[in-house]
């Protein structure tokens, strides 16, 4: 059985400030499988190639929306990716079936700690609320939506935790290279982190 083919769609606004993205990028491993699509180096003037980013789409099974967590929500040019690229006839709406079965998850950093995501917290809202329209969007595609993979606390992360988290990622991403995601089960899982723990930690 073939590697799953692997999109990640990466956005941010102020990479250059982003120590932890900056590594995160910098540990993507060069696979024929895994395509990065840069939209932020890619269209910096928001001038967004819809045809070749549908072509993207239909080519690859796991896609990944990765970016900080802006005003809880994305940065502008993700969502101005959405409003574009996932065309009615062509996304969802009648005959509109071309990500149907596709799995999508967000991995998202953010200088929140974990503990303020709940009502009681500063955030009130969990992240899985918070990235709701974005689920509410991959169902509408008749995408299937994962859980997120987050990294809180960035504002004060230490180089070990960078370093911790740099290679959970590369654990995700040679998890997804070799078993994709078929037929896994998420209804206990609010984070994808928790889930890769759990694997790594059964073997």
């Amino acid at each position: 059985m073939p590697s799953p083919k692997i999109l990640i769609l990466f956005a941010h606004p102020l990479f250059e400030k982003s120590v932890v993205n900056q590594a995160l990028m910098n540990v993507i491993p060069k696979h024929s499988q895994i395509t990065v699509h840069d939209l932020y180096e890619m269209y910096p003037e928001f001038d967004i190639d819809i045809k070749k980013e549908q072509q993207a789409l239909t080519t690859h099974d796991i896609i990944i929306w990765q970016h900080p967590l802006y005003w809880y929500s994305c940065p502008p040019l993700l969502k101005q990716w959405i409003d574009l690229v996932l065309e009615y006839g062509w996304a969802y709406g009648k005959e509109g079936n071309k990500l149907k079965g596709k799995k999508i998850f967000q991995l998202i950093t953010t200088g929140g700690i974990k503990e303020n995501y709940c009502i009681e917290g500063k955030n009130r809202f969990t992240i899985m609320e918070l990235l709701e329209p974005f689920n509410q969007t991959a169902q509408v595609c008749g995408m299937e939506y994962c859980p997120p993979y987050v990294i809180h606390g960035t504002h004060a992360i230490t180089d070990d935790a960078i370093d911790l988290e740099v290679n959970r990622y590369k654990n995700l991403l040679h998890h997804l290279l070799n078993y994709g995601l078929e037929n896994e089960d998420f209804s206990n899982v609010n984070y994808l982190n928790d889930w890769l723990d759990k694997k790594n930690k059964h073997g």
